[in-house]
């Protein structure tokens, strides 16, 4: 196929985007991409282009003279003010124009790629716009069509782009270029539309090559659905339900061809822990449904294949996963089996494949569509439209679309999925409110200015957040970083001092940390864990272990033995400690460890304060007598006693104690609620499960996140302004039970399955009536668990006349006697304004957001906008005096305690609440199930719990309507002995593919083969190059090397001295904790050495590494030649088709000319590095 100079692309270099294993973005270099084998219809098309590889030291920016649309979908470039529209009414217009809105690309929930979003679409560059990318802009219909053909899906294949003939290992920072089919590619015109790629020859999935996976043509992953009746339909991704014994499932595919397996195994590691799943264990689901089929040893096969499937969802998010690449993740034919376990509880609970992106099409037997118009089909019916409500829908139609054969094989139509909104718009406590002056500084052309006046702050995108995949891998949405470069201001704006603001924030850590001793144990769940080293390596056991893991625990009891792997974990108990607090959130940072048990005496002395002169050095506090004087303590009332306590240790003057109660009020923001609501031993139910990288605020608004996953890839069924007045459920038979909702305006929906994603500050005041009356351990946890209420000030400026870099100041206030020492006086105004949110670099206008916490936000709720305008006005003036402060141009006042369809902010733990409330929260009654955030225990009070809680929903909703997982038995079948077959020369065997046994046998024929060249190949050359292990790049795990032995026996004595067991001993955990301080207060003199260590660690790594390639390069070259001779020295062991597959699956056709590669170990050969391999008998 050849390319014409009028469509070829003429810039030689451009940019794509990737995510690395850390879920961060980075950019890679495109070269020539005038030599890229397709053709290009028109010089400035868009093009979606992904890798797999790793960063180059000299990556270049990202489009830094581009301007325009980088987004995936744009609208209009809208400038001016917006139409004068009430909350309400603006997003339900924005429901009813069907997403084609006269303003900003925002509308739709997109906005253009740039710093703090991902670039996952390239572009040529030019001063001009076609056609195409005007229509791209402008949002005109006929631009998804283009753009579905242009894109691509898929996860294995790739044409090769650039200079050189190598093909690009997909382990290093080269480019592959991933196209639309397996097929060729033609430009076609069509007239009205303009010139676009369209695949021709299109084969199903069902056809595969016999040594690799073929993919079925792709579908777009432009998340929209565009009606466009005069055009090309999109084409569909679609997977046959195919056995394990057809070709289209095979091994090996889809582990990249020639990557280091330790490298390799690293990857997968990474993607495991960026899903929220411990790559060396079973999540406790899989052990329930494992635990009789799988023996211990081949748990570590299993979590091998997982973490893999883990891999390809992670590095490319835009593209659902399919059965035949999760299939492509077993290293042999047995294993398959497991992998589609694997692969099929990944997708049900919603580690892979979930958000805003299409999933496979599972096509039917042509029986099962007869009659379908026909045929009956359930409806599944969520009542709310917020994250949790939204997410689920989604979810449900995703698996439904993926599971839709099964209900055609029962004679019905797939489920249908409505939404219904009580409000006149989407998002529920996420709203982006537009601003009255949409004039904006600083934005991208197609964001709107907007103020949050729900949810506000993305708490880390690493280690797991799902909302990291959506927004930077999905929808590539702005973001702003943000940085705690916050200055206090004291209450008459004086600046307090950084130092003694340090000193006092290490008290109140201190504080947290010796209440933690009252918090409830953690009990974890009864899992199996696999062979660390060989996860680590990237090799799967060789042994064989009949004995199946619920078996061994019946012979012995749960009870472990020398000749099993440390595995089983059961009812263990796990202690973690704050270690500071997270100014942004107010939350604190909890790690592994115990408690403090140094005296409060010298650890006050260690922060730098000075003890009264009648205090002894081991003076301790007494906490105990307040916490167990009430059948409920409070979180609150045991600080305040530990606060008076140290008063009797330290002067703390007024001052001190204003900062004190700043920290309360922070605490007090992360719970919604006064810290006397919070009970002492679950008030940090959650820790342990907090995302870690830097938090940021969406640029434009965060309800473009769930205006995405409402539409995409297609528009759910959202039924705004219906307020559901009574849900009539059933607890009996789910297959015959039915529900019915009825709506305030008399209006009813009969429904099989209802998901209640109502806020619990609606489930307590009753509004909604549920029949028959829900159960009392239902109900319980409902009025045991509290739900609090924070409120906002929104005030925007025409000029800003405070820092603009800074993202957020503070504001110590006054207690209720001026210079009390007395802790009562503080409570109820610490948190009135006592933290102000810069967000002009997020809304485009000078805007402040202040913060009422705790009691205040109560206040807010009774106080005139005047008053609060008044006093937080008076405030700002002492803070940025002489200059006066002008009035606000727009106010906006939140009132969530009053908001019928929320009746208040996030939920906490009340001071009667149990340790498994949030898990009944979450439990189903009968055909009624529940989301929420205040159904998540593990991330309760977050956006991303509530998200998080719609998948757990529609898993759960999937599985009373199919029934849980399908295992096989057995489901790891034993291992075929080979039996040795004379060869004869000049015989060349044909596969016969008929039987599972003989497709086995074949492979078994063509490993045995492999595994002689290999051998020979290492008798000549010696072992592959191996990438050379890196030396220490991390300060502190030097620093933890060479004082861990003298840590840990202080940590001994301390233990000791607190038990009085002379025996006792300190945990790893303490000590890595007691590690972590140490290094954290080092001084620069100590911390310098391991600095310059790992700086010169660095650099010798990165020399190793280059000397590693070049000689890699060599043996792969070499071993490209002796294997060509070993063929001709071994003729009649593989027929001239299997021959070629091989030659093919190197990258070589065997003499020279390179080849698709699809799989093998010589990936990374120098350009023209087999011109002098051998001929084989196919030249």
């Amino acid at each position: 196929m050849s390319t014409s100079p009028d469509q070829a692309f003429q810039y030689s270099s451009g940019v794509h985007h990737n995510i690395d294993e850390n879920g961060n973005p980075y950019y890679l270099e495109i070269s020539s991409l005038s030599k890229m084998p397709v053709s290009i219809p028109n010089q400035q098309q868009p093009f979606l282009v992904k890798n797999y590889g790793y960063p180059s030291i000299t990556d270049p920016p990202p489009f830094p003279n581009f301007e325009g649309p980088l987004g995936l979908y744009g609208t209009t470039g809208h400038s001016g003010s917006l139409p004068d529209y009430c909350r309400e009414d603006f997003d339900n217009t924005l429901l009813l124009r069907n997403g084609h809105s006269s303003l900003s690309n925002e509308d739709n929930g997109y906005g253009p790629s740039s710093s703090g979003s991902n670039h996952w679409y390239g572009t040529s560059a030019s001063n001009c716009m076609s056609p195409f990318n005007e229509s791209f802009q402008n949002g005109s219909d006929h631009r998804h069509s283009n753009i579905a053909n242009i894109t691509s899906n898929g996860h294995n294949q790739y044409f090769h782009q650039g200079t050189s003939n190598n093909f690009s290992d997909p382990g290093k920072g080269f480019s592959l270029i991933k196209l639309q089919s397996p097929v060729s590619l033609d430009v076609k015109a069509e007239p009205g539309n303009n010139n676009f790629i369209q695949p021709h020859s299109v084969r199903s999935s069902a056809t595969s090559s016999p040594l690799s996976s073929q993919l079925s043509p792709a579908k777009s992953t432009t998340p929209l659905n565009v009606k466009s009746p005069k055009l090309p339909s999109r084409p569909q991704t679609v997977v046959h339900d195919l056995k394990h014994t057809d070709t289209a499932l095979r091994p090996k595919v889809s582990i990249p061809p020639g990557i280091d397996t330790e490298e390799y195994a690293r990857q997968c590691t990474l993607a495991a822990y960026s899903s929220r799943l411990n790559p060396f264990s079973l999540h406790a689901d899989e052990y329930k449904l494992l635990r009789d089929h799988l023996s211990y040893t081949h748990v570590t096969t299993y979590l091998n294949i997982r973490n893999g499937i883990l891999r390809l969802w992670t590095r490319n998010p835009l593209v659902s996963v399919t059965r035949e690449e999760a299939g492509g993740c077993a290293k042999e034919y047995r294993w398959l089996d497991l992998a589609l376990v694997a692969y099929e509880w990944l997708v049900r609970r919603g580690y892979i494949n979930f958000g805003c992106v299409e999933v496979p099409v599972a096509v039917a037997p042509l029986a099962h569509k007869v009659g379908r118009k026909s045929a009956k089909r359930k409806t599944i019916l969520v009542v709310g439209a917020g994250m949790a409500g939204l997410g689920c829908a989604r979810q449900l139609e995703g698996l439904i679309t993926q599971y839709r054969e099964r209900w055609l094989a029962k004679g019905e139509q797939p489920p249908r999925v409505i939404v219904v909104e009580g409000r006149g718009r989407i998002g529920g406590r996420v709203y982006s409110h537009p601003l009255q002056n949409q004039k904006a500084a600083g934005l991208p052309q197609t964001s709107r200015c907007t103020a949050e006046m729900g949810a506000h702050i993305i708490t880390g995108f690493d280690h797991g957040n799902p909302l990291s995949m959506i927004i930077r891998g999905q929808l590539a949405l702005h973001y702003h970083p943000l940085k705690d470069n916050s200055t206090l201001y004291d209450r008459d704006g004086s600046a307090v001092d950084k130092v003694r603001d340090e000193m006092v924030e290490k008290l109140y850590n201190d504080i947290l940390d010796r209440v933690s001793v009252f918090r409830h144990k953690i009990r974890s769940s009864r899992t199996v864990e696999g062979n660390r080293g060989l996860i680590e390596e990237g090799r799967d056991p060789t042994g064989e272990d009949d004995e199946v893991i619920s078996h061994y625990e019946a012979l012995t009891g749960g009870r472990l033995t020398d000749n099993k792997p440390e595995a089983l974990t059961s009812n263990g108990t796990t202690d973690r400690v704050p270690v500071g607090v997270d100014k942004l959130t107010g939350k604190a940072h909890m790690i592994f460890g115990s408690s403090t048990k140094a005296s409060p005496a010298l650890a006050a002395e260690s922060m730098g304060w000075h003890l009264k002169s009648s205090v002894l050095a081991g003076q301790n506090l007494n906490l105990g007598k307040v916490a167990k004087a009430s059948e409920h303590p409070t979180l609150g009332a045991t600080m305040d006693e530990a606060v008076q306590q140290y008063q009797y240790l330290l002067d703390l003057s007024p001052q001190d104690m204003r900062l004190m109660n700043w920290h309360f009020a922070n605490l007090e923001y992360a719970n919604a609620a006064n810290v006397g609501k919070l009970s002492l031993g679950g008030w940090d139910q959650d820790i342990g499960n907090e995302f870690e990288g830097e938090h940021a605020q969406i640029i434009g608004g965060y309800l473009q996140v769930p205006r995405a996953l409402w539409q995409s890839p297609s528009k759910l069924d959202v039924r705004t302004r219906q307020v559901v007045r009574r849900i009539v459920y059933s607890t009996g038979d789910l297959d015959g039970g039915r529900g019915k909702i009825e709506f305030d305006n008399g209006e009813t929906i009969d429904a099989d399955r209802v998901v209640c994603t109502l806020p619990l500050g609606v489930l307590k005041v009753n509004s909604v009536r549920f029949e028959p009356s829900l159960p009392s351990w239902k109900t319980g946890a409902i009025e045991r668990l509290g739900f609090g209420t924070l409120n906002k000030v929104i005030l925007v400026y025409e000029e800003a006349f405070w820092d603009v870099n800074q993202d957020m100041f503070g504001l110590l206030r006054d207690s209720r006697l001026e210079n009390s020492l007395d802790q009562e006086d503080y409570i109820s105004g610490r948190g009135r304004f006592y933290l102000f949110w810069n967000c002009i670099k997020t809304c485009g206008r000078p805007m402040l957001i202040a913060l009422m916490a705790g009691d205040a936000a109560h206040q807010a709720e009774s106080t005139s906008d005047s008053t609060l305008i008044g006093e937080v006005t008076e405030q700002l003036g002492k803070m940025f005096k002489p200059a006066p402060i002008p009035s606000p141009s727009e106010v906006i006042v939140t009132r969530w305690g009053k908001d019928p369809f929320a009746r208040g902010s996030y939920s906490y733990v009340g001071v009667q609440a149990r340790p498994d409330d949030y898990d009944a929260m979450a439990r189903p009654v009968g055909n009624l199930h529940f989301a929420g955030e205040a159904t998540c225990g593990t991330h309760p009070a977050t956006v991303h719990g509530a998200y998080l809680s719609g998948l757990r929903a529609a898993s759960d909703v999937i599985e009373s309507l199919l029934g849980p997982i399908q295992v096989r038995s057995p489901l790891m079948p034993p291992k075929i002995k080979l039996e040795s077959t004379p060869i004869i020369a000049g015989n060349k065997r044909k596969a016969d593919d008929s039987t599972p046994e003989q497709i086995r046998a074949k492979q078994i024929r063509l490993e045995t083969y492999e595994s002689a060249i290999i051998s020979a190949i290492c008798t000549q050359l010696g072992p592959r190059p191996v990438k050379p292990g890196k030396a220490g790049a991390n300060p502190f795990l030097l620093y933890q090397k060479d004082h861990w032995y003298n840590c840990k026996n202080k940590c001994d004595e301390a233990h000791r001295a607190a038990t009085g067991n002379p025996n006792s001993k300190a945990s790893r955990h303490e000590v890595r904790a007691a590690l972590g301080q140490m290094w954290r207060e080092a001084s620069e003199e100590v911390k310098r050495p391991y600095l310059e260590r790992t700086a010169s660690n660095k650099q010798n790594n990165t020399t190793s590494v280059a000397s590693f390639e070049a000689r890699l390069a060599r043996w792969n070259r070499e071993a490209v030649k002796l294997r060509g001779e070993y063929i001709h020295q071994h003729p009649g062991v593989l027929t001239d088709e299997e021959i070629r597959q091989m030659w093919e699956a190197l990258g070589t056709s065997g003499g020279g000319r390179r080849a698709k590669k699809t799989s093998g170990y010589a990936e990374d050969s120098a350009s023209g590095a087999d011109e002098d391999a051998p001929k084989t008998d196919l030249e």
